[in-house]
């Protein structure tokens, strides 16, 4: 039996083992990713030819 003290403890150990292999993931997806990170926020170039053109299915 453990007192709360001793699972608080055990908790906070657990959650930095965590915190850890989660970084060392993220790192070594990071460097796996070589190709340039999209930015969705990033505006778009939109072709004037294709603003107001729609494909019209016969029938």
């Amino acid at each position: 039996m453990t007192n709360r003290y001793e699972r608080l403890k055990m908790q906070r150990r657990m959650q930095r083992r965590i915190r850890l292999v989660v970084e060392e993931r993220r790192m070594a997806f990071a460097a796996r990713d070589t190709e340039p990170v999209v930015d969705p926020e990033a505006t778009m170039e939109i072709p004037l030819r294709a603003v107001g053109r729609v494909a019209v299915q016969p029938g």
